[in-house]
């Protein structure tokens, strides 16, 4: 991974123009919600290339989030943004406890059996409403709940690797 992308956090994504005054809806992927209208400096992906916004409000609307952004001033504007990634840099995001990790430190992680068997890498996390479900990408796809102690026994990021209790065949 590019330093430049190791730095760079994916929060979300703008989803759809919001109204005739350069609003955009946008799709959160931070707990609660809400939070990702905190961080007032977003970095947008849009066409492979990022750059620096500045969010100048937000607000929840029904079971998404609008924002406006500064900049930002017509339909058109907007919806030439829809689609884009929302991210920050690393370092605004609060400091973890020991033991806890943002799904982006668990993307790309080696699934393995406590007996060493690969079972793929981490291709992406879902939540469920019960658990975080870990997208595990090998011979085949395999979806295993992210609960510790009882299926992940061990994240080991520094070897990059997520040790599990799982059935192989399930």
């Amino acid at each position: 991974m590019a330093e430049a992308e190791s730095r760079r956090v994916v929060l979300g994504k703008i989803t759809a123009p919001f109204g005739v005054k350069g609003w955009v809806k946008l799709q959160s992927w931070t707990e609660p919600p809400e939070r990702i209208i905190e961080y007032r400096s977003w970095l947008l992906e849009t066409n492979g290339t990022w750059r620096q916004w500045q969010v100048a409000e937000g607000r929840p609307h029904g079971k998404s989030m609008i924002a406006r952004i500064e900049g930002v001033s017509d339909r058109d504007q907007a919806a030439a943004l829809t689609g884009a990634a929302i991210a920050v840099r690393r370092e605004q995001l609060p400091a973890l406890k020991p033991g806890e990790y943002y799904w982006a430190d668990l993307l790309g992680l080696e699934v393995r059996l406590e007996a060493g068997r690969s079972l793929g890498r981490v291709h992406a996390l879902m939540a469920t409403g019960a658990n975080d479900v870990l997208v595990v990408r090998g011979e085949r796809e395999r979806l295993i709940p992210f609960i510790r102690g009882q299926v992940v026994k061990q994240v080991d990021s520094d070897a990059g690797i997520i040790f599990v209790d799982w059935d192989p065949d399930f």
